[in-house]
């Protein structure tokens, strides 16, 4: 199960306001299947198709802390 902060929900708005564009649905594929995993700390940072995210696992949710565009 996947729970976006307030600050992730906030994070689409500041994006489209860039013409950066993502989808939960991106966000969720790239916590399934991610291309590339690190952990630091309590924070796990996954990357995939150009977007890193940032998310916290407490019991069996995924929290969204924040998300970004990589090259």
């Amino acid at each position: 199960m996947f729970y976006f902060t307030q600050y992730a929900e906030k994070k689409f708005e500041i994006l489209n306001r860039h013409k950066i564009f993502f989808t939960r649905e991106q966000i969720q594929d790239v916590l399934t299947a991610p291309e590339k995993t690190k952990k630091n700390g309590k924070f796990l940072i996954c990357h995939k198709d150009g977007l890193g995210v940032v998310c916290r696992k407490e019991n069996e949710i995924l929290k969204v802390l924040t998300f970004y565009p990589i090259k």
